[in-house]
């Protein structure tokens, strides 16, 4: 069975590695069209419309309005330079499924069996799965020459499950004795995180356990004990 899993973990992780190249051009964070719950600082309730990207416009048809009515359709410049705008900022967010690969390059492990707390920085490396919502806002700041220059920014928020394969140093102070020498141990790594991006930027919050492969897995101290991490992502989907 630990065989099974190591197996598992480490096609996962190539194709992780395999998606890198794709990863960058990843419409998760481009506004594209679709369904949007739309907020204004006009002071009218929030809606839910289908918008409609253009090149130097959006335009969106309310959901749950007839086409005819004349609220139903609106259009909103979004060119970088404008001479005149309704200055008005628009929040467009949407929910959506999270599909990650996390790095983990900074993992905080409190002291146990007598052994201080340690900040270990190997290789770990998992795959993500989880809810999110990303937040587009655009309005438009007047500059000192009396035309509009589009502000646009993106936020994501996410929580959910992570599982990938790391290593660890196995030696004769984390196993109390019973490893004479010193070696890296491959572990399987599971637990959950809270994700925050910004623009193309993610940066999250775990909290996981490890699993040791090898037979000295009974003597580390480590074994199944909770750790805390610091992780960035490459988004997938």
């Amino acid at each position: 069975m630990k065989h099974l899993y190591f197996l598992i973990s480490f096609v996962i992780l190539m194709v992780c590695f395999a998606s890198c190249s794709s990863v960058r051009e990843s419409p998760k964070y481009q506004f594209s069209s679709g369904v949007y719950k739309i907020r204004t600082t006009a002071g009218e309730p929030a809606f839910k419309a289908y918008v409609d990207v253009e090149e130097d416009s959006l335009v969106f048809q309310r959901i749950g309005l007839q086409s005819m009515h004349a609220d139903s359709i609106q259009v909103i410049t979004t060119a970088e330079v404008a001479n005149t705008v309704d200055n008005l900022l628009y929040t467009f967010s949407k929910p959506s499924f999270d599909l990650d690969v996390l790095t983990i390059p900074f993992k905080y492990r409190p002291g146990t069996a007598g052994f201080p707390q340690q900040l270990n920085t190997t290789f770990q490396g998992a795959i993500y799965v989880g809810a999110r919502k990303d937040v587009f806002r655009i309005r438009y700041r007047k500059t000192p020459v009396n035309d509009y220059h589009k502000s646009e920014n993106h936020f994501g928020y996410s929580i959910g499950l992570f599982s990938g394969i790391g290593a660890t140093t196995m030696n004769e102070w984390v196993t109390q004795g019973a490893v004479p020498y010193e070696y890296e141990g491959v572990v399987l790594l599971k637990g959950v995180a809270g994700i925050i991006g910004i623009n193309n930027f993610s940066l999250g919050l775990t909290i996981g356990i490890d699993h040791l492969f090898d037979k000295n897995r009974d003597d580390w101290i480590y074994q199944h004990k909770p750790w805390v991490g610091l992780a960035f992502g490459l988004n997938l989907n």
